[in-house]
């Protein structure tokens, strides 16, 4: 959720630099309702001689504010705003610690990351996300659906795959999409945030693919949805339109084309052959009365 770099954030009196956390687990995911509590569990693999641990929290569309900093047998230190009657922290030992959040609000909705150090250097985990949730919607997995390339794409170029997943709450969401049951991230574009519309969530991602692939390989988008106790996944395929791109694309649209324009073809042949079926009776009757003519 935070991704590796040389980020500074300032931590007590020292200055932190982020590093990459792959030493450090923390809970990813975790919701409860309003008014209960939620404990955020975090480790390590480096050694005891990493015994300072940081909580922080980013609220939407806020940056990363420290919460505490704990070390073992000292009273914890909290940062501006923050108190240990909403936020308890322990820290029994070198490796492992946790934070509490107490009476929880809607606001408390976020992401919590949890950092070791042993002097400037800050490993930090992946985050926990923590949704609160509100008690008149029901936990809801998402529908999944795949939307095929526009007709107004240029063929023999890229194709744009679009799988929408919508209906689900709360927004505990990740997707990925498969070519031929093997997992593609290139030309992947996946929304940074499902959208929240009334009491569900949807989120939006995109494939583009080339021509040729999409004439000749089958595509899957997955969305797995954290449900409060397993991950599900749920899946949509399509598979690509086979002679698309290869001359005139044969779709429904084209077809309705190709007829009218046929039919449009047709009409105006039978409208010449009737005019120069009367041209020709007409002079064939002329010629019969001027041979009558001569005649008398």
């Amino acid at each position: 959720m935070i991704s590796s770099g040389l980020i500074k954030l300032s931590a007590s009196l020292l200055w932190l630099c982020l590093i990459d956390g792959s030493d450090v687990t923390q809970t990813q995911l975790l919701w409860r309702k309003k008014g209960e509590s939620a404990t955020m569990n975090c480790s390590h693999t480096k050694d005891a001689t990493y015994i300072q641990m940081y909580w922080y929290r980013q609220l939407p569309g806020e940056g990363i504010k420290q919460i505490v900093y704990t070390v073992p047998s000292s009273k914890p230190e909290y940062g501006s705003g923050f108190s240990e009657d909403k936020f308890p922290a322990k820290k029994s030992d070198a490796q492992t610690g946790s934070l509490t959040v107490e009476e929880l609000l809607p606001e408390d909705s976020g992401v919590y990351f949890c950092a070791v150090s042993q002097h400037r250097e800050a490993y930090f985990g992946s985050g926990t996300k923590l949704t609160v949730l509100e008690k008149k919607y029901n936990v809801t997995a998402p529908t999944v659906k795949i939307l095929p390339p526009s007709s107004k794409e240029c063929k023999n170029k890229k194709k744009t795959l679009v799988c929408v997943a919508s209906g689900f709450y709360p927004d505990h969401v990740s997707v990925f999409w498969q070519i031929d049951e093997v997992t593609e991230t290139n030309g992947v574009a996946t929304d940074n945030n499902a959208v929240r519309k009334n009491e569900s969530y949807s989120i939006t991602s995109r494939l583009r693919v080339s021509a040729k692939d999409w004439r000749s390989r089958t595509f899957t988008c997955t969305v797995t949805f954290f449900n409060g106790t397993d991950y599900k996944q749920y899946s949509d395929s399509l598979k690509g339109a086979a002679g698309e791109g290869e001359g005139e694309s044969f779709t429904k649209e084209n077809y309705v084309r190709t007829s009218q324009a046929g039919k449009l073809s047709y009409a105006v042949f039978l409208a010449k052959s009737s005019l120069y079926a009367l041209f020709i009776t007409a002079l064939v009757w002329k010629l019969k009365n001027s041979s009558g003519k001569q005649s008398n």
